[in-house]
């Protein structure tokens, strides 16, 4: 995956998934440098001998500065992993604009611009490889989790199009859709809940936060994750869309073959919607 002189670069990588894909890499012979908001957070990075960096990767002046300062030191990036996401939860009426803003400046327009910055580098080179980690819920929308489904599923429809678009300047793209890993995310999920005073569905709260919380049951180490998608992507055959984790099969293979009246049926009863109903 990587030449001489060259780096894997990925974001997200204080915690969950993304600090285990930067030491799966680092495992596997890959120099790393892995970027956080919090530099504090990559210190067990930095501890095990990675490259570490701090990146709000939402702010183009401090990517500006990371390329610059990755150039100075006389490192190019040879892959790019977009990792950084979060989920705003709750209803749709009840999640307000500027949530909805951010939830796709960091889950979409964020991959984006990182991907501007590295790929002309790729492009004098004539190689690199571009993973990025989506959702499943990108191609299964579910109740109370319609900004972050609504992000994912944009951002595979972009990684569809920077696929065909940069395979002829020698640049592979995968998008990685995992279905529940156990990390922080329902956590941070659990925290970023918008659910207003008079919401009409107040009534199923329960059902709200089981949706929040849903990516981690039974769901797949992190580690697990990490070391399977590095040996994965170290294949000749690399899929342009590689799925792991708790029904990361499932859920597509649903949303494909089951009908559309049937499956708001079983969703609405999972997530409780069935209880409005008068």
């Amino acid at each position: 995956m990587n030449q001489a002189n060259t780096v894997v670069l990925i974001t997200g990588c204080g915690s969950g998934i993304g600090q285990a894909l930067a030491l799966a890499f680092h495992q596997a012979g890959h120099r790393v440098c892995a970027t956080a908001r919090r530099l504090d957070t990559l210190r067990p990075l930095a501890e095990a001998g990675l490259m570490t960096r701090a990146l709000d990767v939402t702010d183009a002046q401090a990517i500006s500065h990371l390329m610059m300062s990755l150039r100075a030191e006389g490192v190019s990036v040879g892959t790019l992993v977009n990792n950084a996401g979060y989920g705003a939860m709750g209803p749709m009426l009840d999640v307000p604009t500027e949530a909805w803003q951010q939830q796709f400046d960091v889950n979409l327009f964020a991959p984006i611009a990182l991907c501007r910055a590295v790929v002309p580098g790729m492009i004098d080179r004539r190689q690199g490889l571009i993973v990025n980690i989506s959702s499943v819920s990108g191609v299964l929308t579910t109740p109370f989790a319609g900004p972050y489904c609504a992000s994912k599923a944009a951002f595979n429809a972009a990684s569809d199009a920077l696929r065909m678009e940069l395979a002829p300047l020698g640049i592979r793209v995968v998008t990685v859709q995992p279905g529940g890993i156990r990390s922080s995310f329902g956590d941070n999920a659990a925290q970023r809940v918008h659910l207003a005073d008079d919401s009409p569905f107040q009534g199923v709260r329960d059902g709200v936060m089981a949706r929040a919380n849903e990516s981690q049951s039974e769901a797949m180490p992190a580690e697990t994750f990490a070391r399977l998608l590095v040996a994965r992507l170290g294949r000749d055959d690399v899929p342009p869309v590689i799925r792991l984790g708790e029904k990361s099969r499932l859920l597509p293979w649903l949303k494909q073959w089951v009908p559309t009246r049937t499956l708001d049926r079983i969703l609405s009863k999972r997530f409780q919607l069935d209880r409005l109903k008068r």
